[in-house]
């Protein structure tokens, strides 16, 4: 388009968010080139090229001040970027292959009826940052992070709830609800009856510790502020506010 794009139409174009390029802007991280004679953002077609620079690095699970970096190197040109990418994707597809084989491996075992152990379950999914993860669980939150393996279908309702926990939050939100305000706090509630029944034993001492862990990485915070600007530090006070009215 002569005048380029506005928000929403390159919010349909890619699939993203109108809030989230809010958000980008707002950071830095894509500011449009021009605004029109109402204020209005418009995008150029070199904005539509690096937000697909933008988009390819969140696939790969890059945080946005990370991305922002690696973007704002003048050293690199773009055919660099998508080489980069193309090698990680590589690497990517490796590890879905790779974990593919591992549970087609544990398929086979249960079907001829053989247990396999745990330690044999960390061996065949190569496990140096899956192990490293557990151990970061149950480090920092004292916690048995070693769960039996849910099915498909408890997965599908970890996902409705794990789901209906965030609308619940963004809700609350959304309304000017305080964060220490009853809608918040039952939603702090659902939160962390859901980690209890799930995933481990979640007092409200040990729901701080996850709150905390929330707000304590930039890339995390950045991440959950997709939702709405605020989202995570409101998550993170809701949760406290919950437990301080539990007494713990």
């Amino acid at each position: 388009m002569d005048d380029g794009y506005t928000v929403g139409e390159l919010a349909r174009l890619s699939g993203v968010s109108v809030r989230t390029l809010h958000h980008y802007d707002a950071i830095g991280l894509l500011t449009p080139h021009a605004r029109s004679t109402a204020n209005h953002r418009r995008y150029s077609g070199a904005d539509v090229a690096r937000l697909r620079q933008i988009l390819f690095y969140r696939e790969l699970e890059f945080g946005l001040e990370e991305i922002a970096e690696i973007l704002a190197d003048p050293a690199v040109r773009p055919d660099s970027h998508l080489r980069r990418q193309h090698r990680l994707l590589r690497e990517r597809r490796a590890r879905i292959d790779g974990l593919l084989d591992a549970v087609e491996h544990e398929l086979r075992a249960r079907g001829s009826g053989i247990a396999l152990t745990a330690a044999e379950q960390l061996e065949i999914f190569d496990t140096d940052r899956f192990g490293d993860a557990l151990a970061e669980v149950e480090e920092q939150w004292g916690v048995d992070a070693h769960a039996a393996a849910y099915t498909k279908e408890d997965w599908s309702a970890i996902k409705a709830e794990a789901d209906a926990d965030i609308a619940a939050f963004a809700a609350a939100l959304a309304a000017g609800e305080p964060a220490d305000g009853e809608a918040a706090m039952r939603a702090a509630e659902d939160h962390r009856m859901h980690l209890a029944r799930w995933f481990f034993p979640c007092s409200h001492r040990q729901h701080r510790k996850v709150a905390a862990h929330y707000v304590s990485d930039p890339a995390t915070v950045a991440q959950w502020d997709e939702i709405a600007p605020g989202f995570a530090w409101y998550v993170h006070d809701a949760i406290v506010a919950n437990a301080d009215r539990a007494g713990s």
